[in-house]
């Protein structure tokens, strides 16, 4: 029975560790404080802006506003942690799409010398839905 147990855990952990690999797109950015991000998402005939900033880095928790078609939020990120990231998702979902589109931005490091936040944006879309496009100031 514990092998049995066992087997189904680390049968589960490899299913997971293989489907977090999924994402289409990645983007490794740096940005300094108040410096915004800006994303066009684009599917079907719609286009939306995904938009974030960080505005306060103190006891190792970075402090990321965010918004994605008029949904403003705030995050505080950690290194390391298991709230390092947080989650975006581009379209409803509807009742013929169970895997939604989503967006992942993780937070990477934090350089003291240059006072710039690493990000990774990740897309994940596995039914290839969604163009996300990165704007240049």
């Amino acid at each position: 029975m514990k092998r049995l147990l066992s087997a189904l855990i680390i049968s589960l952990y490899l299913v997971s560790a293989l489907n977090a690999g999924e994402f289409r797109e990645l983007y490794k950015i740096s940005l300094q404080k108040d410096e915004q991000k800006k994303f066009l998402v684009k599917y079907g005939n719609y286009e939306r802006l995904l938009q974030f900033r960080w505005t306060l880095y103190t006891n190792e928790g970075l402090v990321v506003f965010r918004s994605y078609d008029r949904a403003v939020a705030q995050n505080i990120l950690y290194l390391g942690a298991t709230n390092a990231m947080f989650r975006v998702m581009l379209k409803s979902q509807g009742a013929n799409t169970f895997n939604t589109p989503y967006v992942l931005v993780k937070f990477t490091k934090f350089d003291y010398e240059t006072n710039r936040a690493e990000f990774e944006v990740m897309l994940f879309d596995a039914k290839m839905l969604v163009q996300l496009q990165e704007l240049k100031k």
